[in-house]
């Protein structure tokens, strides 16, 4: 057994992200760019290291090549230390081959080994695919102050899209009475973060018990929570009122990266007090050249600007030539722009060149996308929503 630890956390990074459409087709969601030098998994990983949570444990399953060498030893994160550390955990080898991750209680099932060999006291489950700053600590000190075997970081959605979460009721102590997945008729709007403080003890026996169980479908939400409620084991909700964005969806994530130009302060980027920490190549300082216009942009270390870039973000080493226009868009790491192409309210993925005279996207309709590495044909265009692969079926 290693060095016991007060709190061990287990973030679940292994989805596709099947809504993400082309983003994700040949990468796990959260290992998806995001704000000009960051991929999602950037943000739980970075809270973690915030909030003193030293060992983390990265469940991947879906396409993780790409996440686990971005992870790597944790080093960005301050996460490769010799008495813990950032660690990736694919599905359990059996034999010859491995066994997919059934669900997200099964996913944490697999790995209870891992976690016992630190004995921690409490156990923080995370996921991988959305945009926040949280202490964790924090909803630590709320679950212990509340003697509780499970607390659930909840936040007030809009009672109009309560029902499209899955809902914690609670009474005035906030102790959890009830859980609704997304009830039509919602009682409250205490939404579900998907973020779990476990005391380590009650989550091990209802993983082992749910695991025996063959009617169970893995789940946390689905399973181990009504379960525990109907047990009689005491829930407390944990009350999240900071920015919070799953960016599940295409649009979801283009407005999570529009919401960094707002400079909304709960999304601060540059806030020293709670850095966001990622692993960044060494990029050389961006050059803006002698006539490009830039407004309310973010350019990111190594671009080469020379063109006109309005309300939209590029991302490492982005080069937008002479003459091109981008305009509410985002440009992932690595895109080339030619000149006199024009990209509005689009998201051009990682390595994509937009040929000389090309159009993508429209300023009104849904957000067009371009895949990794794909080459837009010189005066070629792709209209608003369409998802632009053609190399890969797409």
């Amino acid at each position: 057994m290693l060095r016991k630890k007060r709190c061990v956390a287990m973030l679940l990074a292994g989805g596709q992200g099947s809504r993400l459409g082309i983003l994700t087709s040949h990468m796990a969601k959260p290992a998806v760019p995001y704000g000009g030098k960051y991929r999602i998994i950037d943000f739980p990983l970075s809270n973690c290291a915030n909030s003193g949570i030293d060992v983390v444990g990265v469940l991947t399953q879906y396409r993780p090549l790409e996440l686990n060498a971005y992870i790597g030893s944790g080093a960005p994160w301050d996460l490769d230390l010799s008495s813990g550390g950032a660690f990736v955990l694919p599905p359990y080898q059996t034999g010859a081959s491995g066994t997919w991750y059934k669900g997200t209680a099964n996913a944490i099932y697999q790995n209870i080994a891992f976690i016992a060999q630190y004995n921690p006291d409490y156990v923080l489950i995370l996921s991988g695919d959305h945009i926040y700053k949280m202490d964790y600590a924090a909803m630590l000190k709320h679950h212990i102050r509340h003697e509780a075997d499970l607390t659930v970081a909840v936040r007030q959605v809009p009672w109009e899209e309560a029902s499209r979460f899955g809902i914690m009721n609670t009474d005035a102590d906030d102790n959890i009475v009830e859980f609704e997945e997304k009830p039509k008729n919602p009682k409250s709007n205490n939404a579900s973060m998907g973020v779990y403080i476990f005391s380590w003890d009650k989550l091990r026996k209802y993983l082992e018990e749910d695991e025996a169980d063959p009617k169970s479908s893995n789940d946390f939400g689905k399973n181990i929570i009504p379960k525990m409620l109907g047990d009689g084991c005491r829930l407390t909700a944990y009350t999240f009122a900071g920015y919070w964005k799953d960016v599940g969806t295409i649009a979801s994530l283009w407005e999570a990266n529009m919401d960094i130009l707002e400079e909304r302060p709960e999304i601060d980027l540059h806030d020293k007090s709670w850095r966001i920490y990622a692993r960044n190549e060494g990029y050389l300082p961006q050059y803006i050249a002698q006539g490009a216009e830039l407004n309310r942009c973010l350019i990111t270390e190594g671009c080469q600007i020379s063109g006109t870039v309005t309300h939209s973000i590029c991302s490492t080493g982005v080069i937008v030539e002479k003459g091109a226009q981008i305009i509410d868009s985002v440009l992932m790491p690595g895109v080339r722009v030619a000149a006199g192409a024009r990209v509005v309210r689009s998201i051009v993925a990682e390595n994509a060149v937009i040929g000389e005279g090309a159009r993508v996207g429209e300023a009104d309709g849904d957000i067009a996308v371009v895949g990794i590495g794909v080459t837009v044909a010189p005066g070629a265009a792709v209209a608003a929503g369409v998802q632009y692969e053609p190399n890969h079926g797409g």
